[in-house]
């Protein structure tokens, strides 16, 4: 969003210096100033569409979160799609994850553009994406292991604390993913201008051929592949959007969103692909992880739906100011929003269990639908407030002094950082160790003894990655001369 000068909040006994309370004036205040200072030339519908996508993934976990007990009384929890089975058709309106990509093309792509255009470089951008992802997914990972190892000191057992952190870390398999798409974003946007909607047509060709291996052969290392494939090919359409080659008109958006659907629904209901487009537990084929070629189909149908609402929601956002300003308060604190949310349903969990007023009414009963409803209400008071303590890292941004290790680096350690293909390479390594932390923790045995809840070995690597990311954004460098007219 666009920055401005800070607001200082009223003085007086309603409005102290200082406290939770005088914070959230500030965000308030800050929220109103953006939403106010918004330029013309802001795609509001994109940032409407990033605040839909996560809260409607968010309200689609807390939905499907089935908590039970045991046998020996111990708390278990599951998806309920697995006894859900007539809302498989409704998970093609929750499935939204295609939609962030789709917007995290076209956002990626304006950002590059304007970064270019103020003289810096592919390494510098990278950077300050990563700051911006990174910083709050540091917090999570941080609290996570500061709180396992209380938990192991109190007497939990290890494999405990890590079902527990694993089930609080589900997020983290879309972080990993949408970093990767992140870094490859300037050699994608590139390949796009020359090659236009051929390279997410060529990406969806593999997609496909993973699909096959894993027809024949079930989880496979060529079909993973499909994770970096899957998600890159509708992060293109976002850049297609943005480029004007899918123009959001009516006359583009209408068969692409028929012809979405027929995909979608031809790959399903006849075809070999389950209904779902939620991963379920003991399907042997899954449409989301990873993205499967019936998910892509879903995927073109909902970018034929965004082009074809884009000009008359984009014209109510400019008219109306409250809903925009909502959309630049969800947006403020988006990452920490979807980062959170399943720590949210742990600790309401765990709270509720611990004064015995855990409802576990078998799934798909009555008892359960209607305690939906009040289950709901109740992780959003939990997740607001932790959208309260630690959104302030996510709206810090880039902010903030350089680390103490980067004020006393040596000067002759400092010169090579000030080369730009030693910093586009660190930048790569930086990038390539923080995702492989997320993966080794995502790929973890749910039920592995970890003390600390995350793997060691994951939490170095991240460590590390962070480290270096950060390192390289504080460095003094040489500015990159704008390009001349």
């Amino acid at each position: 969003m666009v920055g401005g000068p800070s607001v200082r909040p009223a003085a007086g006994p309603s409005a102290p210096p200082g406290g939770p309370r005088a914070d959230t004036l500030r965000r308030m205040r800050r929220v109103r100033q953006l939403a106010e200072q918004t330029p013309p030339s802001r795609e509001r519908f994109v940032d409407l569409l990033r605040a839909l996508a996560i809260t409607a993934v968010v309200l689609g976990h807390w939905m499907v979160v089935a908590i039970g007990y045991t046998p020996d009384g111990r708390l278990t929890g599951h998806s309920a799609l697995v006894d859900l089975r007539w809302a498989a058709p409704v998970t093609w309106v929750v499935q939204v994850l295609p939609l962030f990509f789709l917007v995290g093309g076209y956002a990626n792509a304006v950002s590059l553009d304007s970064h270019r255009g103020r003289g810096g470089d592919a390494a510098a951008w990278l950077l300050e994406r990563a700051t911006r992802l990174l910083r709050p997914t540091t917090v999570l990972l941080v609290v996570f292991a500061v709180g396992a190892g209380v938990a192991r000191l109190l007497g939990a057992a290890p494999t405990e604390i890590r079902t527990a952190v694993w089930f609080a870390s589900i997020p983290l398999w879309f972080l990993s993913a949408y970093l990767v798409v992140v870094l490859l974003t300037p050699v994608m946007l590139p390949l796009h201008r020359r090659f236009g909607l051929a390279v997410p047509a060529v990406l969806a060709v593999l997609v496909a051929l993973g699909d096959l291996v894993r027809f024949r052969h079930g989880p496979h290392p060529l079909a993973g592949a499909n994770l970096l494939f899957g998600w890159l090919a509708i992060h293109q359409l976002g850049f297609a959007w943005r480029e004007g080659r899918l123009p959001p008109r009516p006359a583009v958006g209408v068969p692409l969103l028929i012809g979405g659907l027929a995909v979608a629904l031809l790959a399903t209901v006849p075809g070999p692909y389950p209904v779902s487009m939620i991963d379920v537990p003991g399907e042997r084929l899954h449409n989301m992880s990873p993205p499967s070629l019936a998910l892509l189909g879903l995927a073109a149908a909902q970018t034929g739906l965004v082009l074809s609402l884009r000009d008359p929601v984009e014209r109510w956002l400019r008219r109306r100011t409250r809903p925009w300003r909502m959309v630049v308060a969800v947006n403020s604190v988006v990452l920490t929003i979807f980062l959170w949310h399943m720590t949210a349903v742990l600790l309401v969990v765990g709270a509720l269990a611990a004064v015995h007023a855990l409802p576990t009414p078998p799934v798909n009963s009555t008892a359960w639908l209607l305690w939906r409803v009040p289950w709901l209400l109740i992780l959003s008071v939990a997740l607001a407030v932790l959208v309260a303590v630690f959104g302030r890292f996510e709206l810090r941004g880039g902010r903030g002094p350089a680390p103490w290790w980067v004020r006393r680096l040596p000067r002759r350690l400092a010169t090579p950082l000030d080369r730009p293909r030693a910093r586009a390479a660190l930048t790569v390594l930086g990038f390539a160790l923080a995702v492989l932390g997320l993966v080794v923790n995502n790929v973890a045995p749910t039920t592995a003894p970890e003390p600390l809840g995350v793997p060691v070995g994951a939490l170095v690597a991240f460590g590390l990655g962070v480290a270096l990311l950060g390192t390289l954004r504080a460095a003094p460098h040489r500015a990159v001369a704008p390009p001349r007219p």
